[in-house]
């Protein structure tokens, strides 16, 4: 970032929304001199931007918003001017775009540079989304209420500089402190898309500057900021005291800074003071009554204290300025503590209600010094009761009286004073810390620093706390003018001017002032080298902190009081803000701070008392009645608690790499002859389009190339059709894969319903599926049994893996009519939805890309201090991702994966085995469970070297699960049958033995045993599951909810206690209590096989105490402590989202539970007798559910590892360049791409280019995809190269759009060319994918290259800055338009001595090398090879590309054609069948429905759309790395999506139910009439619908949740078939009549 200094402009920021709903954020920063272009995708909300100079990176915004609006305001809907983006959100069916419209300059100069703005104006841009995907009625209302987000007048930022630390931060303004950001998951999208910067850093507060001084005086301006705390957000009532995360309600950090403005290039002298702000560190609350009395004040009575000494802990670390000052060196004397002052202004009279705080606070700092947990820092209480002192004694003596106590602990804390120094040459005469970054050109000089901190507190940290901190201040204010030498004084100070008053005090010069002696008299003299100026009298007399020891009214005498007028102001101003953020209205008693100011002061308290009355009431209703909304709308501001608050959508929306990059490979067949090829079925721009296919055709096979590589997730069609809507297609199959070549089905006849025009549907996609998996596992082998079993409701027992593949790049989509040969089928736009990966981050030097490159070269190793080390578990292998993947070699698996959303790399874990040592413990935090995710050794006695073979072959894994089998089975295993534990535990050695559903059925089927035995399902009676499944849904709920306050809570500590209990705490098979020590004995029973775990193992055990019989416990007896979170759950029988609210809220010792002040039970560790039964299998279904999501996320990133590794090659992970090299390189690349190009595109770039078709490599070859890989990217010796066998290959590229293509540019070998292997080259060009349209530009023969050359021949020479690499460029006489370029090479034949020089060719020689026979070594390693063979290093296509236009609709005659087929109406209509009764069953998933004798032939039903929805969260946590899902690769929804099918039956003569068909259900928004036509009419008295598939993966909206015990199944009432399902029949309407209109159906 350049410095705020030399900006180049203001920034702006224009938001576009065209007529056809598309939405552009048009950016130019004042920071860089170009202008981005941010495409809010329609159909998902995914912001997209490439970096492509012309298409989203342009020279201007006027030249941008040309481009956007093609040059027409016409085309323009709306346009919204701002200055700055404060964050966006895709949520479902919306997105949210909030911007600044008007700013305030709240400090228009900082020292340094840099402005900081308050947000006067914003506005929230909502954008409706095309997803159709369910989502529930409370997630609509929640944006609804996140727009009405007040952000007006409370919320400024700066672009250029960090303010969220104290004056002058040490580190970038990209690298904020967490604490005090308020949009930092608002900003997220921008970061995914490598644009941090265009986001601005938000917090939250007040900041205003003013400038002071009299005449003749020195003028200075001071500044206020403060900075409120998002640890502990909420509103008065739901968020007092501690919270789980260590942080206290109301939490304000505030900041004043004085500073003397100077010249240009003068250094800037300033000095800065921090205090604190907020309520008692402690967990308590209020109960507001509805009574106008005052609120019940209330303390947690058990363990009130819990988290007090980390919130200290956090105060200390942040100003903790002991070394710092010891390294200035200055007059400041290091201290060996922090001191922590508290300032506590309640009332503690006898009879207060605030006098049990005041009780409580005083003995919670003596169990923290008890405890010795802070040994260097000093916490000390004053008390100081503001309201009884201004009452006994009056204001003036009041604030004496606090100046008294304040001024020990002010001086002794002390104030950080400095000076900017414009210059960096100037540092090497600084005697302090020296503090300097990119933000700004020069460079900060620190002569001291502030140690410690001192904090003020009343009930709400609002009124009295205001008026407190403020009279700190203003003699901190005062010191603060003395230091910069702004006098203060006025003419009628007495007694304090003489320096003779001082008590031999000398005061320090002030900054630029120097001390000399006359050489004649010998008295000193003073010179001010700031204005060139001499005196005789000292520039500061005053002794320091003076005016502590004055009275007030001594005070008011000697003190220019209008700089003290405008200081007040400012706190007037920032206690209204605070007051108005935390309550809803203005502060109170704030007519003190007008105290020195007689002529405002009287008039001020002539309407306190009324204005007093008038807030007080103002605050009760709002505390009352709109709280809990505010409250809703800070969670999800910050991003708190969205698994709860949306619970369906996506963290991480889809891709639509279809558009706009996207093209049809081969066109379209139309009945009109003016169309385009069938390009506008994949633009948005043409949504309205309805596409008429050919005359009676059959099919329509659509071959689609995807901008972009991804893992295609979903298919999206807009239904198109005239007034027939019969025309749509009846069903669709869809083949994918990497090249043209080989498409993979995955899916098949999925039915596609008749819905209105303009209607979306989903498809879910899956990869794909091996028919011998599907053959022994897997819901769709009983697709068409009479009598389907009942869904899955723990979880997917026999869960299908599909293959995943993040370089799908061909999509073949094939549409069928309902009736073969009726006539022409309609389509609507055409959309493939997927999941890519940050391809443009790892090619440039993005933050995400240099994350990656320095964990992959080990430079650095980010551990999270909270992560759990998984070394000690038996199932790491599943959790920590180790596996490997099949295709590469045997070194590939110590390559670490890599978390591509986030451009981070998980490093795998040494292989250690955990130290036992018999400890008591006694207790521990309730979130210290988080600590051990996964870490309990399951197998405890297990050799670990068992473990790691187990990682092997899939048949290995078989054997040792049948091993296992047998074991916990006995010696009858034939004929014994399992529990649900047993069968659990089982499942838990399937995935630590990592074998699929599939493979596990395999291995039980060779032996003779029926998966289905073994099934937990089956071995639970129903109502029991029912209550089970509830249960283990409000864990994850409560294990997200503490998760999600444990990593909050971690912001400023970064430390965390080991604890040997983890949250599950799952024994293996045959682990056993050893008895000793522990009491409880109740894993003491031996499994029906040999133990796997030897007495001796456990001898060593810890021991712990049970927090509930207080009996001493051993770790295979302790419950998991997720069974503290059930314990609380179950006794206060709360639903299964309660508990799930805000970070602590008016909740006091318990962040589970939103009601109970009660905390202490869920603390220590729990004993599995003192569990329900339930619990501990909830605990264990809980598990199981982690391990799947595991195992999910571990084939999505073994698919990531395959992706990079088919475009890098192994080479690449040894030698991508250090960071600073790869920006380095990342720059000289750019600058020898231009001259290889001359100028213009490089047109077959990975990955918006690739090929069309496979080619064959050797062995130890760089990847196929390198040859279109940027240039920077890879080794400079690694290259391509096909077999010695194969003499002639050829390369289809298809270009990443239509372009004008000039030539194409080889870049030769790192080996260079020989005779032997000088190949002849052949480019064809063309827009289809058939070679016989194809047109040839050139041939040209290397062999006489390499004959009149020698550059290119021998080994290349290691090449400097911005020298071109050997290559030689085909230049084609005229430019071709194309999309798709062939390349041809073949080997010359023995004895062929022909050369054919062509003049378009241009060569550039690098190297002197003399025509030679040379070894090639494969580029990546491995034996030296002589025989000849085809190789090339880069493949460039030069050109330019063509502006992208959507082509009109049909015109003319094809126009009117269109329009009369579409509009002709169909023969037959619809009409619905009457129903004699009807019957709902099993859950209301089965309706029956009897029809009359006479009813007319069946011809389908319609079906309703479902308001269900698919839950994100269904299990804990398994790390703190992974909050909701919000850092993982892929949804696991998308891993094995869930698929709804409806079986129809009907009674036949025989009086058997016989199935009629089975439709797979797309998803549509709720509602949405769906027509489904029987494959032929039927005539019955009976029809039954059953609904199948994935029903368990389903929800209602929370707050519809219907938790009556009576009910045996959990289904989703959404799922219901009641009043959703009509049958119908065909008919003439005019046959009918008027009956026509009164059965539509």
């Amino acid at each position: 970032m350049e410095s705020s200094a030399g900006c180049l402009r203001d920034t702006s920021v224009v938001v576009v929304t065209l007529e056809s709903n598309e939405v552009y954020i048009i950016v130019s920063l004042s920071t860089k001199a170009d202008t981005q272009v941010i495409y809010i995708d329609p159909t998902t909300g995914a912001l997209r931007y490439s970096a492509k100079q012309g298409y989203d990176v342009f020279k201007s915004q006027k030249e941008a918003l040309d481009y956007v609006t093609n040059h027409s305001k016409w085309l323009c809907k709306s346009t919204t001017y701002a200055s700055a983006i404060l964050g966006y959100a895709a949520l479902g069916s919306y997105a949210v775009l909030l911007v600044a419209t008007r700013l305030t300059a709240g400090i228009p100069n900082l020292p340094g540079g840099g402005c900081v703005y308050s947000v006067t104006e914003s506005q929230w841009i909502r954008v409706s989304l095309q997803n159709p995907q369910p989502q529930s009625k409370t997630e609509i209302k929640n944006v609804q209420e996140l727009t009405e987000f007040d952000v007006d007048g409370k919320h400024y930022f700066c672009e250029t500089r960090d303010i969220t630390r104290p004056f002058p931060s040490r580190m970038p303004v990209q690298n904020p402190d967490d604490e005090f950001v308020w949009n930092k998951w608002f900003s997220v999208p921008f970061k995914n898309i490598g644009l941090p910067q265009h986001c601005v850093i938000l917090l939250q507060g007040f900041v205003e500057s003013k400038i002071f001084g009299s005449l003749g005086q020195q003028e200075g301006v001071v500044a206020l900021t403060a900075r409120r705390s998002r640890l502990h957000p909420g509103t008065r009532y739901l968020a007092r005291g501690l919270n789980s995360c260590y942080s206290t309600g109301n939490e304000v950090e505030c900041e004043q800074l004085v500073w003397v403005p100077k010249r240009a290039g003068q250094s800037v002298p300033f000095s800065t003071y921090i205090w604190r702000r907020g309520t008692i560190p402690m967990w308590w609350g209020a109960e507001l009554k509805l009574t106008a009395a005052e609120a019940e004040i209330y303390v947690s009575d058990r363990d009130p204290y819990k988290g007090s000494a980390q919130y200290y802990q956090r105060l200390s670390q942040r100003y903790d300025a002991r070394n710092l000052d010891a390294a200035v060196g200055g007059n400041q004397k290091k201290s060996a503590l922090v001191p922590v002052v508290c300032v506590n202004l309640l009332r503690n009279g006898e009879g207060k209600s605030e006098c049990i705080l005041v009780q409580h606070f005083e003995e919670s700092l003596n169990y923290i010094r008890s405890t010795g947990k802070l040994p260097y820092t000093r916490i000390h209480l004053i008390n100081y009761d503001w309201h009884a002192s201004v009452k006994l004694k009056g204001e003036q003596q009041t604030i004496e009286g606090l100046w008294y106590l304040l001024k020990a602990p002010t001086v002794s804390i002390g104030i950080a004073e400095g000076d900017y120094l414009p210059t960096r040459e100037r540092i090497k005469n600084c005697k302090g810390e020296i503090i300097l970054n990119d933000d700004y050109d020069g460079a900060f000089c620190l002569r001291s620093h502030q140690n410690g901190v001192i904090r003020f507190n009343c009930a709400d940290s609002l009124d009295r706390t205001n008026a407190a901190s403020f009279f700190g201040a203003l003699q901190v204010f005062m010191e603060q003018c003395r230091r910069l030498g702004i006098s203060l004084d006025s003419n009628m100070a007495y007694g304090y001017q003489s320096p003779g008053n001082n008590a031999g005090y000398v005061a320090p010069l002030p900054p630029g002032w120097e001390k000399r002696s006359d050489a004649v008299t010998g008295k000193a003299y003073y010179i001010d080298h700031n204005t060139r100026t001499t005196t005789w009298s000292h520039p500061c007399p005053d002794k320091p902190w003076k005016r502590f020891d004055m009275t007030f009214e001594e005070f008011r005498r000697s003190t220019i009081l209008s700089p003290v007028s405008q200081l007040a102001d400012l706190f007037l101003a920032a206690g209204d803000i605070h007051a108005t953020l935390y309550t809803g209205s203005k502060a109170m008693h704030s007519q003190i701070l007008s105290i020195f100011n007689e002529e405002a002061g009287g008039k001020f308290k002539q309407f306190s008392a009324a204005q007093n009355m008038k807030i007080t009431l103002q605050r009760r209703y709002k505390n009352a009645v709109v709280d809990s909304s505010r409250q809703k709308q800070l969670q999800i501001f910050l991003g708190l608690r969205l698994f709860k608050h949306f619970p369906s959508a996506m963290i991480h929306p889809l891709h639509v790499p279809s558009r706009p990059f996207g093209c049809f490979l081969k066109p379209v067949p139309s009945m009109f002859t003016s169309s385009d090829g069938g390009a506008s079925l994949l633009s948005f721009k043409r949504k309205d389009l309805i596409w008429v296919s050919a005359h009676a055709a059959d099919v329509v096979e659509l071959f689609i190339y995807l901008g972009e590589p991804c893992h295609v997730s979903q298919l999206l069609l807009t239904v198109a059709h005239g007034a027939d809507d019969t025309t749509f297609p009846s069903t669709v199959d869809v083949r994918t894969g990497r090249y043209l070549d080989g498409l993979k089905l995955v899916l098949e006849g999925a039915s596609v319903p008749q819905c209105a025009n303009g209607t979306n549907i989903v498809i879910p996609l899956t990869g794909p599926t091996s028919p011998e998996d599907m053959a022994v596992t897997g819901a769709g082998a009983r697709l068409h049994a009479q009598q389907p079993s009942n869904p899955f409701m723990l979880y997917d027992f026999e869960e299908l893996e599909g293959e995943l593949d993040f370089l799908t790049r061909f999509v073949a989509v094939t549409f069928y009519p309902a009736v073969p040969g009726r006539g022409p089928m309609t389509l609507g736009e055409v959309e493939i939805l997927g999941v890519s990966l940050p391809w443009r981050s790892l090619f440039s030097h993005g933050d995400g890309a240099a994350r990656f490159i320095e964990h992959v070269n080990g430079q650095t190793k980010e551990i999270n201090p909270f992560l759990s080390e998984t070394n000690s578990n038996t199932l790491a292998a599943v959790v920590t991702n180790d596996r490997k993947p099949p295709s590469l070699q045997s070194e590939s698996s110590a390559i670490p994966l890599i978390d591509l959303l986030t451009g981070e790399v998980i490093l795998p874990d040494s292989n250690s085995q955990p130290v036992a040592e018999s400890v008591v413990h006694e207790g521990s935090d309730l979130l210290d469970f988080l600590d051990d995710v996964v870490t309990q050794p399951v197998s405890g006695g297990m050799n670990q070297s068992k473990i790691v073979s187990s990682q092997g072959p899939s048949d290995n894994g078989s054997q040792q699960y049948i091993r296992l089998f047998k074991l916990l089975a006995g010696s009858d295993w034939q004929d014994r049958s399992l529990d649900f534990m047993e069968s659990m535990k089982l499942e838990i050695e399937r995935f630590r033995l990592n074998l699929s559903a599939a493979e596990r059925d395999r291995a039980l089927l060779s032996i003779g045993i029926d998966p289905a035995s073994i099934n937990p399902h089956m071995l639970l009676e129903d109502s029991y599951m029912g209550q089970l499944y509830k249960v283990a849904s409000s864990l994850a709920l409560l294990g997200q909810a503490s998760i999600e306050d444990k990593i909050t809570a971690s912001i400023g500590l970064g430390t965390s206690d080991k604890k040997s209990v983890d949250f599950w705490n799952i024994t293996a098979i045959g682990e056993r209590c050893s008895g000793g020590a522990c009491q409880v004995l109740a894993e003491t029973g031996q499994a029906a096989g040999a133990s796997l775990t030897s007495s001796s193992s456990m001898t060593s055990e810890s021991i712990f105490v049970c927090t509930e019989c207080r009996r001493k416990v051993c770790r295979v007896c302790s419950a998991g402590k997720g069974a503290h979170l059930l314990a609380s759950y179950n006794s206060k029988e709360n639903s299964a989202y309660n508990g799930v609210t805000s970070q602590g809220g008016s909740v006091h010792g318990n962040s589970a539970d939103a009601s109970s002040n009660h905390s202490a039970t869920l603390d220590g560790v729990m004993c599995k007798s003192c569990c329900n039964e339930v619990v501990l299998d909830a605990l264990i279904l809980d598990y199981v559910r982690v391990l799947i999501s595991q195992r999910r996320r571990t084939r999505a990133g073994d698919a990531a590892e395959k992706a990079l590794f088919h475009v890098f090659g192994l080479s690449s992970r040894n030698l991508i360049p250090e960071r600073d090299e790869f920006l380095k390189s990342q720059g000289t690349a750019t600058k020898v791409l231009e001259k290889l190009t001359d100028g213009e595109e490089s047109l077959a770039e990975f990955p918006f280019a690739s090929f069309l078709h496979p080619v064959e490599t050797a062995a130890g070859s760089a990847p196929l995809l390198s040859l279109v890989a940027p240039l920077n990217s890879g080794s400079q010796e690694s290259y391509w190269r096909a077999p010695p066998s194969i003499s002639s290959v050829e390369f289809v590229i298809v270009l990443s759009d239509i372009s004008d293509v000039s030539g194409v540019v080889l870049l030769v070998s790192p080996c260079g060319y020989s005779m032997s292997d000088a190949p002849t080259i052949q480019i064809w060009a063309s827009n289809k994918v058939d070679k016989e349209e194809r047109t040839c530009t050139g041939k040209w023969d290397m062999q006489s290259l390499v004959t009149s050359s020698s550059e290119l021949c021998g080994r290349e020479k290691s090449l400097q800055d911005g020298k071109l690499p050997r290559h030689v460029k085909f230049a084609f006489r005229n430019p071709v338009r194309c999309r798709i370029i062939w390349v041809t090479m073949r080997l010359p034949r023995l004895g062929s001595n022909s050369v054919n020089i062509e003049r378009d060719f241009n060569l550039f020689s690098m190297d002197e090398n003399p025509f030679a026979q040379i070894d090639r070594r494969a580029s990546i390693g491995g034996e030296i090879n002589s025989d000849p063979c085809i190789h090339v290093k880069r493949i460039l296509v030069v050109g330019k590309s063509v502006g992208r236009e959507i082509v009109s609709s049909s015109q003319g005659s094809d126009q009117v054609n269109a329009k009369n087929w579409l509009e002709r109406a169909p023969p037959l209509n619809r009409f619905k069948i009457p129903i004699e009764v009807e019957r709902l069953i099993d859950n209301d998933l089965v309706l029956e429905q009897f029809l009359p004798p006479a009813s007319p032939m069946l011809a389908g039903f319609r079906l309703d759309g479902f308001s269900a929805i698919k839950h994100r969260v269904n299990h804990s946590p398994a790390s703190d790395v992974d909050i909701d899902g919000s850092n993982s690769l892929l949804d696991e929804r998308l891993t094995n999506p869930a698929v709804l099918y409806i079986q129809v039956s009907a009674l036949q003569e025989s009086h058997n139910m016989v199935t009629v068909a089975e439709y797979r259900l797309p998803e549509v928004k709720a509602n949405t009439p769906m027509y489904f036509d029987f494959p032929r009419q039927i005539s019955t008295r009976r029809v039954t619908f059953r609904l199948l598939g994935d029903i368990a993966a389903f929800s209602d909206d929370p707050s519809e949740q219907d938790d009556s015990e009576f009910k045996a199944y959990p289904w989703a009432a959404g799922l219901s078939l009641a009043n959703r399902v009509k049958l119908y029949y065909y008919a003439d309407p005019y046959e009918l009549g008027k009956w026509a209109s009164l059965s539509a159906v």
